[in-house]
């Protein structure tokens, strides 16, 4: 399968997702959990069908140390015992952040109260961002079909 689009020899592209992507590169460094933004990440990227963003966050949160029963559980969160309390939230303000259009009031107050009990306003801010970036990525790779499986971890960090 080849992308539609090749954002790396495409100069209008590769101008514009210079600057997006070194966003992604400084929420790395916000205040929220390394592993709680991998999951984040991945079940955002679930959630929108984005096969190249699942690829890199499950091998990303795999080279960091993240078990393959994390990985593998994250599609059914709710149902599984290996997540703590305040990745539970996070995991519910993704899919909300994420399902706008099947909510229509984006993430509740109840779900933004349960993160608030977990994360600090610095964390919740991390959070949003995420959440934002994670979803605006997965639309970048999905109108253009990018391709999943060849990536590396660390290959674009």
């Amino acid at each position: 399968m080849d992308a539609r689009l090749n954002y790396f020899a495409n100069p209008t592209a590769g101008k514009a997702l210079k600057y997006f992507m070194s966003a992604g590169k400084a929420l790395k460094d916000l205040p929220l959990p390394a592993a709680t933004q991998e999951l984040v990440a991945l079940r955002v990227s679930q959630i929108n069908g984005c096969a190249v963003c699942i690829d890199m966050h499950t091998k990303e949160a795999a080279a960091a140390g993240e078990t393959a029963v994390r990985l593998n559980l994250v599609a059914a969160w709710r149902e599984a015992t290996v997540f703590t309390e305040a990745e539970r939230a996070a995991l519910a303000f993704a899919e909300e952040g994420t399902r706008v259009a099947d909510a229509a009031t984006g993430v509740s107050d109840e779900v933004w109260a349960q993160a608030a009990k977990h994360y600090d306003e610095d964390q919740l801010a991390a959070l949003v961002i995420l959440v934002s970036f994670m979803n605006a990525v997965n639309r970048l790779n999905i109108i253009t079909q990018q391709p999943a499986g060849d990536y590396q971890p660390g290959q674009f960090h």
